[in-house]
């Protein structure tokens, strides 16, 4: 048996990591690898982050942060989300977003789906984020989550074309009409 070797990896392995246009995220210390994400991907999280942006930025109260981005929630609880909202300030340092933010999107992909709704799910809930949103390109989904209790539930689930306003951040409203449109 050879020792020495590392069983769970942290953001110190991770920051040596050379850029290669693929992700790399820390579960519980475990690595998880994507590709890069897709031009209708990017597109949907473009137009989400715009809206975003919209609220959070020109009123004030935060700020939107697109990938590649880290978020450091453990030293072996790191990842990349496609969108983050942070509302303290504090959060933003010269390596990371530190802390949970206060809102987190995930834009699936056919290689991410799985993970994106469960393992990422169930830490950033465990972890203490407040907001998880799932975009679903494939299926013209929007799916919002609020933590409560340790939990995510359910706020909405929006289908197809419509605009949404979210009963958390008063004023902010989502027009899903953009985000499914084709470049």
């Amino acid at each position: 048996m050879i020792s020495g070797l590392k069983h769970k990896l942290d953001y110190d392995d991770l920051a040596h990591i050379p850029p290669d246009r693929l992700r790399y995220e820390l579960s519980e210390g475990d690595l998880h690898v994507t590709p890069a994400p897709s031009p209708y991907h990017q597109w949907i999280s473009k137009h989400l982050q715009r809206q975003l942006e919209a609220y959070f930025e020109v009123r004030g109260l935060g700020h939107v942060f697109d990938a590649p981005i880290d978020v450091i929630l453990t030293h072996e609880d790191v990842f990349e989300p496609d969108l983050v909202v942070v509302t303290d300030r504090a959060q933003i340092t010269k390596r990371a977003i530190e802390g949970p933010p206060t809102l987190v999107v995930e834009i699936l992909s056919p290689s991410t789906t799985l993970y994106d709704r469960t393992t990422k799910s169930h830490r950033y809930a465990a972890l203490g984020i407040g907001h998880y949103w799932i975009v679903d390109g494939e299926q013209q989904a929007l799916e919002c989550y609020r933590l409560r209790d340790g939990a995510y539930e359910t706020v909405t689930r929006l289908s197809g074309s419509m605009r949404f306003e979210h009963p958390d951040f008063p004023g902010l409203a989502i027009d899903t009409t953009v985000l499914w449109a084709e470049p």
